[in-house]
């Protein structure tokens, strides 16, 4: 028989009825809470009788207790009454008021499944209770059987007078009609219980804090009466990544741990120096309803006596603490009066004062009827919680509740983190992929086991693309050196500066680029042409369904060479070409003279002499004619574009320059009187301001 051992420290034995009062929720809105009627009663054989009548009954109304219910109404022991209403249905199987209080009792030790049968027998015997069908339909849900669960709760919807329950049932309907969407949320997941720290008993509410998990677990001696189980303690064991060493499994000191009495859900505040966690539910009557949260702070390196928090709510559980990452509030679980249902998740905030202080209610878009337990915020600032009022798949399941700009977005973790049974208490260790949590599902030791778990899909894979590269210096004969300290810069396709760098004295340097985009290099250094490279990432990029591994890097590379200024040295500009005795620039000489306009505009100190040359076809002085008008053609072409006029000098030469021996009377190829037909330019003057 498993059992909800956790769930000392949550609302799922007894709730408390009380007046709603106004609260605020995630949102800092006040509102109204919903109304809710006192869950299962705990009645006496005869008229069924509410539990706030069960509690305040005076010691004449507790004598009048039946014998048979004696365990179940005034000491509260499930364990017991299963036992003393077993032999009670030996001798009168179909009493429908004793199958009812065997079912409840299962119900109330956490393992609606066994409860299926003594419900169904309490239902054919016509036993009446308001909330009979709805636990009845929950306990099949717990089991898997969804349909058969719709078909009681659309039954008891249209016969239930009490509201509250029938607004359940309707709830309910929906959250079935949900199953076949969220069942489609599949991860990647690996789970693998915790071998080396998993009892018969039950091992629940993991926390990670310094490479250690931190745990409760009811594997001591002495026993809790009333629930047969031993009392759970605190205890803590060192982690292999998520392999826990056994070695070093301990129990934590006395401080934390008190004789006959529950300790669970320990939580840290992230520097380490303040510790909360659950306390209370002794097996003395009047304790039954304490449990508390108590916090320790840490000065010197020791550790204070743990105290009752202010924000505890007098017999009421509070349970299942946890921290912001900045440690300035506090999540946590309570049956207090005003919420919306069972166990409902609230936050505390420290106050100028540094006290907890300003206990608000989560709100309607967390909380429902049911109960919300084990709050937990991740790094992404999700908060993470188990509840069995949302649409999941049986008993408790986890959930993340995301805010965006005021709306709250509640997700179910799929069937890939949850089952049909209680799924509790996630946290990581490694966000996003790694983590433990808690689950009595089918296969574990016992109760309640840990479970560590390794996200793998590729949804959380991620991918940086990076470009790197070697600043170079071009020489004379086209060998290249390494050139360090040069200023890198990276362009978007508008021209507009991402970053800039200065390459390192060995002339490397990297920049963080993104997929599917246009980029431009500029390498700047004194004395140097500015260097002007195009880059690109389109195409080259990798799909996030090939990601293989956590973190991808994907590299680019491309060097960039940078040529010297050097005083009257001739360039020659390539492809530059005239019609036939014509100093008109036709469009593809004007392609070339704009990349002559580009490294103006890259380097606007320099001045810059542009020559033509013709060969030696015709008259001297009809050749130099000819040269300088394509000259100041050009010179002409390259103010057009902005270029200061005072940064050109137009210089034709001829045929004065040839660069063979093409000269007059000397027989050549069209190929070689093409070599001397050519535009060059030199930088005649830099400007050093």
């Amino acid at each position: 028989m498993k059992k909800l051992y956790s769930l000392l420290f949550i609302t799922l034995l007894l709730y408390a009825s009380g007046c709603a009062t106004q609260k605020t929720n995630f949102l800092g809105v006040q509102e109204e809470p919903k109304k809710t009627a006192p869950a299962p009663s705990s009645p006496s054989i005869g008229p069924t009788q509410n539990a706030a009548k069960i509690i305040t009954a005076d010691k004449e109304e507790e004598k009048k207790t039946p014998k048979v219910l004696k365990s179940y109404v005034e000491d509260q022991n499930y364990v017991q009454a299963i036992e003393d209403f077993k032999k009670e249905l030996e001798t009168n199987p179909d009493a429908g008021d004793i199958n009812y209080y065997t079912a409840e009792s299962y119900r109330k030790l956490g393992d609606p499944k066994a409860s299926i049968p003594y419900y169904a027998k309490a239902i054919a015997a016509g036993f009446d209770n308001g909330e009979l069908e709805l636990n009845y339909a929950l306990a099949l849900k717990a089991n898997e059987q969804y349909d058969e669960a719709k078909q009681v709760l659309a039954e008891y919807a249209n016969f239930s007078t009490i509201e509250v329950y029938k607004e359940r049932a309707e709830q309910e309907i929906k959250n079935l009609e949900k199953l076949d969407s969220i069942s489609l949320y599949v991860r990647n997941v690996d789970l693998t219980p915790l071998d080396g720290v998993n009892t018969p008993q039950a091992e629940y509410s993991p926390t990670f804090f310094n490479n250690e998990l931190y745990f409760s677990s009811t594997r001591e001696a002495e026993t809790f009466s009333r629930y047969n189980i031993p009392y759970s303690d605190l205890y803590k064991v060192g982690l292999d990544g998520l392999t826990p060493d056994a070695s070093t499994l301990s129990q934590l000191p006395e401080l934390f741990n008190s004789q006959g009495i529950n300790e669970g859900s320990v939580a840290f505040s992230p520097d380490g120096n303040t510790m909360v966690f659950a306390k209370g539910n002794t097996d003395e009557k009047k304790s039954r309803r304490s449990v508390d949260l108590f916090i320790s702070t840490k000065k010197n390196g020791r550790w204070s006596t743990p105290v009752s928090m202010s924000i505890n709510s007098p017999e009421y559980w509070d349970t299942s603490p946890s921290f912001n990452l900045a440690g300035t509030t506090m999540y946590f679980a309570s049956d207090r009066p005003g919420g919306f249902g069972g166990s409902d998740i609230y936050r505390a905030t420290l106050n100028d004062r540094g006290r907890w202080a300003n206990v608000a209610n989560m709100g309607p878009s967390i909380n429902t009827a049911g109960d919300e337990v084990f709050p937990y915020v991740a790094p992404d600032n999700k908060l993470y919680f188990a509840s069995d009022g949302h649409a999941g798949f049986g008993m408790l399941d986890l959930f993340s509740a995301e805010n965006k700009g005021g709306n709250i977005t509640i997700r179910n973790l799929g069937p890939s983190f949850n089952s049909s049974a209680d799924d509790f208490g996630l946290i990581y260790s490694d966000f996003p992929f790694e983590g433990f949590y808690t689950s009595n599902r089918e296969g574990g030791q016992g109760g309640d086991d840990l479970y560590s778990f390794v996200d793998n899909s590729s949804d959380l894979k991620k991918i940086t693309y990076v470009l790197r590269g070697t600043t170079y210096q071009r020489n004379d004969d086209s060998t290249q050196v390494i050139l360090g300290d040069v200023r890198v810069k990276l362009l978007d396709a508008d021209g507009q500066l991402i970053d800039d760098v200065l390459s390192s004295r060995g002339g490397s340097y990297s920049f963080p680029v993104d997929p599917e985009k246009e980029y431009t290099l500029l390498g700047e250094k004194d004395a140097f042409f500015t260097a002007r490279k195009i880059f690109t990432t389109v195409g080259q990029g990798i799909a996030q369904e090939d990601l293989v591994e956590r973190f991808t890097e994907k590299v680019f590379n491309e060097d960039v060479t940078l040529d010297p200024i050097v005083l009257d040295a001739v360039i020659l500009l390539e492809n530059i070409y005239y019609d036939l005795a014509k100093a008109d620039i036709r469009s593809d000489a004007a392609l070339e003279l704009d990349k002559l306009v580009q490294l103006l505009n890259d380097n606007p100190e320099i001045k810059i002499e542009i020559s033509a040359h013709t060969d030696s076809r015709d008259a001297d002085d009809a050749n130099m004619d000819l040269s300088q008008r394509r000259a100041q053609a050009a010179v002409d072409y390259i103010i057009s574009k902005g270029i200061a006029m005072d940064r050109l000098v137009a210089k034709g030469y001829g045929e004065s320059q040839l660069v063979n021996g093409c000269t007059n009377d000397v027989e050549c190829s069209e190929e070689e009187h093409q070599k001397n037909r050519r535009t060059e330019f030199k930088v005649i003057e830099v400007d050093q301001n």
